[in-house]
């Protein structure tokens, strides 16, 4: 299992955000947000969204730690990455 984790350095809603990805498949990605209980509301397209109260328990989980730049290198390079504004696959 490959999932990632950014530092939770994008702010929204008064708090500080991380992203979760994998560079395997959304199958693995959702298998493991689940399994540290990130509601499904929190997938946007290719990653979820996790507040930093929560950034400890997905690395504890097992999400590895890596950059923005990385993390969104990772995904592009695996073909998971949906930016906003593109439609996504099969839609």
């Amino acid at each position: 299992m490959t999932v990632y984790i950014d530092p939770p350095e994008w702010p929204g809603h008064g708090r500080l955000w991380s992203h979760l990805v994998s560079d395997v498949s959304f199958e693995e990605l959702h298998a493991f947000a689940a399994s540290i209980g990130c509601p499904p509301r929190a997938f946007e397209r290719d990653h979820y969204d996790v507040p930093q109260t929560r950034y400890e328990d997905a690395v504890r989980a097992g999400a590895k730690e890596i950059g923005s730049k990385e993390l969104v290198r990772r995904i592009t390079e695996a073909g998971l990455r949906r930016p906003k504004g593109r439609p996504a696959p099969g839609t």
